[in-house]
Protein backbone atom coordinates (compact mmCIF):
# COMPACT_ATOMS: atom_id res chain seq x y z
CA UNK A 1 0.00 0.00 0.00
CA UNK A 2 1.54 3.40 -0.92
CA UNK A 3 0.30 7.12 0.93
CA UNK A 4 -0.38 8.36 -2.77
CA UNK A 5 -3.16 5.61 -2.88
CA UNK A 6 -4.88 6.91 0.30
CA UNK A 7 -7.50 9.52 0.82
CA UNK A 8 -5.89 11.16 3.87
CA UNK A 9 -8.10 12.92 6.21
CA UNK A 10 -8.11 16.30 7.88
CA UNK A 11 -7.29 14.79 11.18
CA UNK A 12 -4.69 12.53 9.82
CA UNK A 13 -3.37 15.57 7.51
CA UNK A 14 -3.15 17.60 11.00
CA UNK A 15 -1.71 15.37 13.24
CA UNK A 16 1.10 14.56 10.73
CA UNK A 17 2.11 18.40 10.62
CA UNK A 18 1.91 18.66 14.40
CA UNK A 19 4.00 15.90 15.06
CA UNK A 20 6.01 16.39 12.38
CA UNK A 21 6.03 12.45 11.26
CA UNK A 22 8.08 12.03 8.28
CA UNK A 23 6.02 10.82 5.18
CA UNK A 24 8.77 8.15 4.69
CA UNK A 25 7.99 6.73 8.49
CA UNK A 26 4.45 6.11 7.42
CA UNK A 27 4.97 4.19 4.04
CA UNK A 28 7.75 2.51 6.05
CA UNK A 29 5.03 1.04 8.38
CA UNK A 30 2.28 0.61 5.40
CA UNK A 31 5.01 -1.31 3.40
CA UNK A 32 6.65 -3.59 5.87
CA UNK A 33 4.59 -3.61 8.82
CA UNK A 34 5.30 -5.70 11.39
CA UNK A 35 1.87 -6.36 13.26
CA UNK A 36 -1.48 -5.82 11.78
CA UNK A 37 -4.31 -5.98 13.32
CA UNK A 38 -8.18 -5.01 13.41
CA UNK A 39 -9.73 -2.62 15.40
CA UNK A 40 -11.42 -3.15 18.43
CA UNK A 41 -14.43 -0.93 17.90
CA UNK A 42 -15.16 -0.63 14.45
CA UNK A 43 -14.56 -3.61 12.09
CA UNK A 44 -13.81 -1.34 8.96
CA UNK A 45 -10.37 -0.18 10.50
CA UNK A 46 -7.07 -1.80 10.44
CA UNK A 47 -3.80 -0.48 12.51
CA UNK A 48 -0.38 -0.87 11.02
CA UNK A 49 2.29 -1.12 13.62
CA UNK A 50 6.33 -0.84 13.17
CA UNK A 51 9.27 0.05 15.20
CA UNK A 52 10.87 3.24 13.09
CA UNK A 53 14.78 2.85 13.70
CA UNK A 54 15.53 6.11 12.41
CA UNK A 55 13.07 7.26 15.34
CA UNK A 56 14.74 5.76 18.32
CA UNK A 57 13.36 2.86 17.60
CA UNK A 58 10.00 4.32 18.77
CA UNK A 59 6.59 2.08 17.44
CA UNK A 60 4.10 4.07 14.45
CA UNK A 61 0.97 3.12 14.56
CA UNK A 62 -1.07 3.82 10.95
CA UNK A 63 -4.84 3.23 11.10
CA UNK A 64 -6.40 3.05 7.72
CA UNK A 65 -9.47 2.29 6.73
CA UNK A 66 -9.37 -0.43 4.04
CA UNK A 67 -13.47 -0.37 3.38
CA UNK A 68 -13.48 3.24 2.15
CA UNK A 69 -12.93 3.59 -1.73
CA UNK A 70 -10.02 5.18 -2.07
CA UNK A 71 -8.86 3.42 1.69
CA UNK A 72 -8.40 6.37 4.25
CA UNK A 73 -5.81 7.30 6.66
CA UNK A 74 -7.38 7.86 9.46
CA UNK A 75 -4.32 8.88 12.46
CA UNK A 76 -0.79 7.89 12.71
CA UNK A 77 1.05 8.37 16.01
CA UNK A 78 4.13 7.09 18.19
CA UNK A 79 2.70 4.23 20.37
CA UNK A 80 4.04 4.84 23.55
CA UNK A 81 2.27 1.88 25.10
CA UNK A 82 3.88 -0.68 22.25
CA UNK A 83 7.92 0.43 22.32
CA UNK A 84 10.05 -2.62 22.90
CA UNK A 85 7.16 -5.06 22.36
CA UNK A 86 7.52 -5.45 18.60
Amino acid sequence: MNLSDLYITGHARRVIQERQIPVSHIEKVLHNPQLTHPDTEDEELVHYLASIEEAEGRVLRVIINKNAVPNRLITVYYDRDMRGKI
